[in-house]
């Protein structure tokens, strides 16, 4: 259980009245366990006005055997200056794993928070990106979720809202069969239900749910209010009416075991895992048969290092290896523990069907991790069931400039491999697109030789506005170091363009453009200390040595390689009639 509830009011005052971000945690907003003030998508600013729309290369940032692709490009490969982009749901073909697309919250100038339903997509696993625009242009949407099925078709959920007036927190459902590079809408605008953090899955196995689509929520939603379970038997084109989830966890995920029952983790009152046998079946109400209270070492947080937005989310995830692990549920997340103002990931297993979990164990294994913040914890399971853990880390950096961590467990989770860094350095404080956040989360999804990242970071200078820009990237993650495998090996038939090698010389003029200070890298070698890290030691180094020395020029080249060509965007849609929200109950 956690501590008393502070009232709405003060906790809106600590989140959102921060009148200077700085460096030093102790500069930034209070860290708030939940229950936290209202995290609603909130309508604050209109579009911002048509502008010139200006380019620079691409990022490509190299650390050590790993390699970022920034995926939030234009029509022609090159970064867009003066945007930003956050909150990035990664999702991979499983038939080819060269296709991949990324969901993330576009704001066209960070000088408006009002965000659209962006997205990317790859075609040779990640070396790639193209974004061809919003799905639905000048309508404000949020909280972007993607899945896909087990014959590569992909699914986005997206939160949608009005402006200038909010009256409504419903989502929609989208669907991509050519890998991610067109959408079509399934439900009709708000017609999937749901709400504000929304979160799906899709049922996957062979059993009688097969295609079944549920989706939770945080309580603020369609139908007025209550922390909401939704399911779909068709493909997301319709939605059966709510149910409320007994206990309320909220700001977590979802998974179906391989005997199809739906398990969902979340945080309310505290932790819980909720189970539902029979949302498989049709032509059953779905009812929740057991619910258990897990211990994850801490609670969510919100504040400090992410001043106006989460720390991290639970995510729960569940082996479907077909071994002796197989059905193993897991659950990962950035918690704030007792008596501490930073978070660390921590980790909980259940054997036995969700009816109890272990005790929670610490993945970061920094030696001062009292003193460092570890947040946006996310993992992923392989269909070999192995582990993969991703999570911004500070350790090396002395201040709050974060790198993207990783580390994997082959043995369910009792043991995990030394943490690296994965990324160069980057500070997280900078491109606010003028909201003081860098999204709620990021995401990963394994394969049997490693895991596909999407993360938010900082690495493109803005020469204009003095500070750097939040972009989304792509970077392979695996046991071995590095991107050396970027096809994952269920793909049939590897495209030749699966190798990074040969596309990772474009980053030259790219990788210049990372800040001159990105964090000292001095300090980063210190983060490996697993073998597979020997070798990003001594490259990280390096390459961060050469990128900041060529910064400098890299400024001018960006602003040089201006152009007045307009994105290209979908045409757009008219506005939806606005439908008053009954003021939901305040949740315990």
């Amino acid at each position: 259980m956690r501590s008393s509830t502070v009232s709405s009011i003060s906790l809106l005052i600590c989140l959102f009245l921060v009148t200077a971000i700085g460096t030093a945690s102790a500069q930034l907003a209070p860290v708030q366990r939940m229950p936290f003030a209202e995290h609603l998508e909130k309508y604050d600013n209109p579009p911002a006005p048509p502008r010139k729309i200006e380019t620079s290369p691409r990022m490509v940032s190299p650390y050590g055997l790993f390699i970022s692709y920034q995926a939030n490009v234009d029509q022609n490969g090159n970064n867009i200056i003066g945007d930003a982009a956050n909150e990035c749901v990664i999702s991979v073909d499983p038939t080819n794993g060269n296709r991949m697309t990324i969901a993330w919250r576009q704001f066209n100038d960070v000088t408006s928070n009002f965000r659209q339903g962006g997205w990317g997509y790859t075609t040779d696993a990640g070396v790639h990106w193209t974004f061809p625009g919003v799905l639905q242009n000048g309508v404000f949407r949020s909280d972007p979720v993607t899945k896909s099925d087990e014959v590569g078709n992909f699914f986005y959920l997206s939160l949608q809202s009005t402006w200038p007036t909010q009256t409504f927190y419903c989502d929609d459902l989208w669907r991509s069969t050519n890998g991610g590079q067109s959408w079509v809408e399934q439900s009709p605008d708000r017609g999937a239900g749901g709400g504000d953090k929304e979160w799906f899955t899709i049922d996957k196995t062979n059993g009688p749910g097969h295609g079944f689509q549920y989706q939770s929520d945080d309580g603020i939603n369609c139908s007025g209010g209550g922390v909401q379970f939704q399911r779909s038997t068709n493909g997301g084109v319709t939605w059966q009416s709510p149910i409320t989830i007994p206990g309320g966890p909220v700001y977590g995920t979802l998974d179906v075991d391989t005997n199809g029952n739906l398990f969902i983790g979340g945080e309310g009152n505290t932790f819980y895992c909720v189970r539902s046998s029979n949302a498989q079946f049709g032509g059953q109400t779905p009812t929740f048969d057991r619910v258990t209270p897990v211990n994850m070492g801490g609670d969510l947080s919100s504040g400090g290092i992410n001043p106006g937005g989460l720390d991290g989310m639970l995510f729960l995830a569940i082996d479907r290896s077909g071994g002796p692990t197989n059905n193993n549920i897991y659950m990962l997340a950035s918690v704030l523990p007792s008596g501490r103002s930073t978070t660390d990931v921590m980790f909980v297993r259940s054997t036995d069907g969700g009816l109890t979990f272990s005790t929670p164990v610490r993945v970061n294994d920094d030696a001062n991790f009292q003193a460092h913040w570890h947040w946006f914890g996310t993992f992923a399971v392989a269909p070999n069931g192995r582990l993969d853990a991703v999570w911004y880390d500070n350790r090396n950096t002395g201040n709050d400039n974060s790198q993207l961590f990783y580390s994997y467990s082959t043995d369910t989770g009792l043991t995990w491999s030394p943490n690296i860094a994965v990324s160069a350095a980057f500070n997280p404080h900078e491109g606010y697109p003028n909201q003081s956040k860098i999204g709620d989360y990021i995401t990963i999804v394994s394969d049997n030789t490693g895991g596909n990242v999407a993360y938010s970071a900082t690495f493109n200078f803005n020469p204009t506005r003095g500070q750097h820009e939040e972009d989304v990237y792509y970077v392979r993650v695996s046991p071995s170091g590095g991107g050396a495998t970027p096809t994952p090996t269920v793909t049939a038939t590897p495209s030749p363009t699966a190798t990074r090698t040969p596309t990772a010389t474009p980053t030259a003029t790219a990788t210049a453009t990372r800040t001159p200070t990105p964090t000292p890298t001095a300090t980063a070698t210190s983060t490996p200390t697993a073998t597979v890290a020997a070798t990003p030691t001594a490259t990280a180094t390096a390459t961060a040595t050469a990128t900041a020395t060529a910064t400098a020029t890299s400024t001018a080249t960006a602003t040089a390689t201006a152009t007045s060509t307009p994105r290209v965007t979908p045409t757009p849609r008219n506005e939806p009639t606005p439908r008053i929200r009954p003021t939901p109950p305040p949740r315990p």
